[in-house]
């Protein structure tokens, strides 16, 4: 098989994946990836990282996996796994669009694609992280459409992973403090406060990069 057919069929696997994970995403839900994890003993960090990461390849939420990670490995171990299995899935889906499935991709994702090559020709990696703070495109989406632009991989990477990384923070904490909410643990107010704060920074991020990058674009 030449490497034409090659992608064309990984393209066509790719998609066969994607629209039976979606059609079973009702399955998928914080009391089984528990269970999952529960089962995995001393390798459940390592499961639950690939588990994200599959995820986001395969467009399964990935607020339902970030909450569970503040439940299961509360707010500190929570978003470093969360933001590894996050990156880890926004990298594999980068590399399928600039490799392997890029066809697919740009039929999947439309005009979208040239919005992102068009910043990313602009801006470079502030782009990446505009994007990343900003929900303009869905997340899962987004990861492969950037794969489609000629930004350097490791410019990516690094973006991904430091602009990702407030967002899930916030919901990490969030699932962590619904877990001391349903506890009735001593400090479950306080927890709660402070996951309401960090959501309340997470919504004024957006406002906030606009505003620099509109005055950026004014000087």
């Amino acid at each position: 098989m030449n490497s034409a057919g090659l992608k064309i069929l990984l393209a066509v696997l790719l998609a066969v994946a994607i629209g039976f994970a979606v059609a079973y995403r009702d399955a998928f839900d914080v009391n089984r990836l528990q269970a999952w994890i529960d089962d995995a003993g001393v390798f459940a960090p390592m499961l639950f990282v690939l588990i994200y990461a599959v995820a986001t390849v395969l467009f399964l939420p990935g607020s339902v996996i970030t909450l569970a990670g503040g439940v299961l490995f509360g707010p500190l171990w929570g978003t470093l796994y969360n933001l590894t299995g996050a990156t880890l899935g926004a990298v594999m889906a980068f590399l399928i669009a600039r490799y392997l499935a890029s066809d697919w991709v740009v039929k999947k994702s439309g005009d979208k694609v040239k919005q992102l090559m068009q910043g990313v020709e602009q801006e470079g990696w502030r782009f990446v992280a505009f994007v990343r703070l900003v929900p303009l495109f869905p997340f899962n989406l987004l990861n492969y459409a950037l794969g489609l632009t000629r930004i350097p991989f490791l410019q990516y990477l690094w973006a991904t992973w430091l602009f990702m990384l407030p967002g899930a923070f916030a919901y990490t904490w969030l699932g962590y403090a619904g877990r001391e909410a349903a506890s009735g643990g001593e400090n479950m107010i306080q927890t709660g406060m402070i996951a309401l704060a960090l959501l309340a920074t997470v919504a004024f991020l957006p406002r906030l990069v606009k505003k620099i990058r509109h005055q950026d674009d004014v000087s």
